[in-house]
């Protein structure tokens, strides 16, 4: 049975199957997850497993040990040679000459009004390649951008799967499964490997803020470099809601729900990420945001209890609306509530009481990482 879930994680991989009169697209691993017990979620028209065993369970089997995802609804691009790579960097926030092979980037492409169409991953490949990870959310709309005037950069999503594993022991798991080159890769860099004859990117990155790797394949090695992690004893599936839990203790942000194309990097505290010196799409306009410091902040919020406040949940100060909820949950490493408010400059302190939702619920200002134990960084 497919269960309806709104929500803004995206999923995309073809070709689609149907649910009533429902058409959703699947990954190349969904027959698995049907097979293993994943319950299947309509999100955003894609059917995609958002638990297995729990998603508490596996949350904190992903802090504890190392848990499998499948996010292969992410969007891929290679952009090839010096002028697609110029052309390339023009569209994003982030300086694309500082970047060392071998070294990935966090950025993001703005419309002309320096709202952001989404978030993503540079990684330079060598010196004349690029790689970009996006989400999939708005991904045609993405892609008209990058490709529609630029023949060095190819859309390569429909034919890669990607699969995640994330957990302290994920280092371990990678080497048994037969990644080498995971044994010396550092965080937040990437490499081309060959697994079995085959080419795979393997890059140390994750969504969870433990030691994790993000492999790219074709989408015929999916089943069986998954079937590969989870036969080892210390690796259990997970879905998307972990997902979630586990990025929002750590203090990533959700593209299309933390922040959208109303939503400047300003305002979602992605000011350290922006090179002023460099030309892009919505500089202008951010520029001069900037200068009149007039705009709310994504801010952490949480709560002294297991409640939480839920996404869009009207944000009072002392029974005046100022702002809304952009994520909302419990936090099972913290044991409360923890989540992110939109809310003016004034009231983002840390320890401002405010209320949320119809009950006003009492939820207070604080720091990121609400959980700042996990092991992404560690030296290996």
């Amino acid at each position: 049975m497919v269960v309806p879930l709104k929500s803004a994680i995206y999923g995309l991989i073809k070709p689609e199957i149907t649910c009533g009169d429902e058409e959703m697209q699947k990954t190349a691993l969904h027959d698995l997850h049907e097979k293993m017990g994943g319950k299947i979620v309509d999100f955003n028209g894609w059917a995609l497993p958002v638990q297995f065993s729990g998603i508490v369970n596996e949350h904190i089997h992903t802090r504890t040990q190392a848990s499998l995802f499948d996010c292969s609804h992410m969007g891929e691009y290679v952009v090839k040679g010096a002028d697609a790579i110029e052309a390339y960097s023009r569209e994003i926030i982030s300086d694309l000459s500082k970047i060392p092979v071998g070294r990935c980037r966090y950025g993001a492409v703005l419309n002309d009004a320096a709202g952001i169409l989404d978030d993503l991953i540079t990684f330079r490949m060598s010196e004349d390649e690029l790689y970009v990870v996006t989400n999939a959310g708005p991904l045609e709309q993405i892609t008209d951008r990058f490709c529609s005037n630029n023949p060095g950069m190819t859309h390569v999503s429909y034919e890669t799967a990607k699969i995640d594993i994330q957990g302290p022991m994920a280092r371990e798991c990678a080497l048994k499964a037969g990644f080498g080159t995971a044994e010396s890769l550092k965080y937040f860099n990437a490499t081309w490997t060959h697994w079995e004859g085959h080419r795979i990117l393997l890059s140390r990155t994750g969504y969870t803020g433990e030691l994790g790797y993000e492999l790219f394949m074709d989408n015929d090695l999916a089943e069986t470099i998954w079937q590969r992690f989870y036969e080892m004893d210390c690796v259990e599936l997970a879905g998307l809601g972990a997902r979630d839990t586990l990025r929002t203790e750590v203090g990533y942000a959700l593209s299309g729900q933390d922040f959208n194309d109303a939503i400047t990097p300003l305002e979602a505290n992605m000011a350290p990420f922006v090179d002023w010196d460099k030309d892009f799409v919505g500089k202008q306009a951010l520029r001069e945001l900037r200068e009149s410091n007039d705009y709310p902040v994504l801010t952490p919020i949480k709560t002294n209890s297991r409640r939480s406040p839920r996404h869009n949940f009207e944000v009072h100060n002392e029974g005046r609306a100022v702002g809304i909820v952009t994520t909302g949950t419990f936090g099972p490493s913290v044991g409360h509530g923890i989540g992110y408010a939109r809310i003016p400059q004034e009231l983002s302190a840390p320890e401002t009481a405010l209320t949320a939702g119809p009950k006003n619920l009492e939820i207070e200002t604080c720091t990121a990482p609400f959980y700042s134990d996990g092991t992404c960084r560690l030296k290996l």
